[in-house]
């Protein structure tokens, strides 16, 4: 029998390949396991990577109808080639995807395409398409499947790819539908949304929370929704949707307020259903093989061990934030443990971001949170209306806000509506990984005319400012 591996990675998204890579890089001999044709998992074949494609292309064709002509630039109207824009994202789509697999060559990883399981500790076996099962030996397993679609609890729902759709349909729609109703005001709703309402479809979302976002700063929030709602999103907040049936070529939504009222019912030509993700860990076999579970999660110390030795979980099948760069980070880490290293993960400083327009980033605490831990702090704001350079760009909506200790001034919490925030927002990333101070930031020279100069006038207007309580 062949030398067991070091490491077998189960998955191949972000989390997974770059864990994959790392272990290579550390002289572990390592194999990932795929159940897609292609590597990269739902990130780079069915999610980030496919829509920021679409949703830069959207935004390219709303700014040629919309934009251009402020700034002199006739162009007359501009005509949606839909499947030209298709084959952009397909082909973003299939350079990604080559490049991981590249990159497992690269660093010796050996790939293994099938549904993976553990039918024992120290084993991995990966069933192929064709129902050929191969088992391996490992010393380690790193369980990477990410999550699938969570779907609204208490409806039956019927995913066609066409009518009634998850975000992976979203991104494969043929045409643009009239109306698109959105069941849920976060993330992945809020930018499909955006593809298809620049794209001209009428968009409306409906949210069971009383904000959009979730969890994100509350001012964030209410002023984003007034910039998406001038943009011509139509919102239904705190309504529960009760039923989601097809309806001849489209589908009746129906929902009631969740404090209760008289249901209403909006017809649709597409469903797009973005209420979450869970955890995806079905045919894995880790109940059988004792690995504890919680609330559909791998449970797992602050080693990303789980409680059956050699056996480790990272990214959405775990706690946290179902987020790619968490995924990457943990991977890195549990790589550096298993090489007898040892691998961190700062998780009071990962970022998030929104990919609409304006974007939304934001990293560390909410005003929300901080009020609730009873942590005495300060808070500073500066609109990019007043910034040099959005001006000239047409790109003036939204603001930076900094959250900072009262006693020490340190920067808790940074939150940014507006053009580019999601690559502004790694300024106040590095700030909060090093400790730094709103002061900090604040005396740091920046270029100008540059949109960071607000991120510095939002930290200026911060530090040595009264309680806020």
């Amino acid at each position: 029998m062949a030398e067991p591996y070091d490491v077998i990675i189960i998955g191949s998204g972000p989390g997974g390949y770059v864990c994959a890579i790392k272990c290579g890089q550390l002289g572990l001999k390592t194999a990932i396991v795929e159940k897609m044709p292609t590597l990269g998992g739902t990130c780079l074949n069915i999610g980030c990577i496919p829509s920021k494609a679409l949703l830069h292309a959207s935004e390219m064709f709303h700014e040629a109808e919309h934009g251009l002509a402020k700034l002199g630039v006739m162009t007359g109207k501009p005509k949606l080639d839909l499947k030209a824009m298709m084959a952009h994202k397909q082909a973003t789509v299939q350079s990604n995807v080559d490049g991981v697999a590249f990159l497992m060559k690269k660093n010796k990883v050996d790939v293994y395409h099938g549904w993976g399981s553990i039918p024992e500790k120290g084993k991995v076996a990966v069933k192929a398409d064709d129902g050929k099962e191969t088992v391996l030996e490992t010393k380690n397993i790193v369980v990477a499947t990410g999550s699938d679609v969570a779907g609204i609890p208490g409806v039956d729902l019927e995913f066609d790819g066409k009518v009634i759709v998850s975000s992976t349909g979203a991104l494969e729609l043929s045409r643009v539908p009239d109306h698109l109703v959105v069941v849920g005001g976060g993330v992945i709703g809020l930018e499909m949304g955006s593809v298809w309402l620049r794209l001209g479809a009428k968009v409306t979302v409906i949210e069971f929370l009383d904000k959009i976002l979730g969890a994100m700063d509350g001012d964030v929030s209410k002023n984003f929704q007034r910039m998406l709602k001038k943009q011509g999103f139509d919102f239904k907040l705190s309504s529960k949707v009760t039923a989601v049936k097809k309806s001849g070529k489209g589908a009746k939504v129906t929902f009631e307020p969740v404090k209760g009222g008289e249901a209403e019912t909006l017809d649709a030509d597409v469903v797009l259903v973005s209420t979450g993700r869970r955890p995806f860990t079905d045919h894995l076999g880790l109940e059988a093989l004792g690995v504890e579970m919680e609330r559909g999660k791998v449970r797992t110390d602050g080693r990303w061990r789980t409680n059956v030795d050699g056996v480790y979980a990272i990214g959405d099948v775990t706690d946290g934030p179902m987020l790619a760069h968490k995924a990457e980070d943990e991977g890195v880490a549990v790589a550096e443990t298993i090489a007898g290293q040892h691998g961190h993960v700062n998780y009071r400083v990962i970022p998030g971001v929104v990919y609409t327009q304006p974007e939304v980033a934001s990293v560390g605490a909410t005003e929300e949170e901080l009020k609730a831990a009873g942590i005495n702090y300060v808070a500073g704001k500066f609109p990019f209306s007043a910034n040099g350079r959005a001006r000239a760009m047409n790109q003036s909506e939204g603001f930076v806000k900094f959250l900072a200790d009262a006693a020490t001034d340190r920067v808790l919490g940074v939150h940014i509506v507006g053009f580019g925030a999601g690559e502004m927002i790694h300024e106040a990333a590095v700030l909060m990984e090093f400790g730094g101070s709103s002061e900090d930031l604040g005396r740091t020279c920046h270029a100008h005319p540059t949109m960071s100069e607000a991120v510095r006038e939002a930290a200026l207007a911060t530090f040595g400012k009264p309680l806020h309580m």
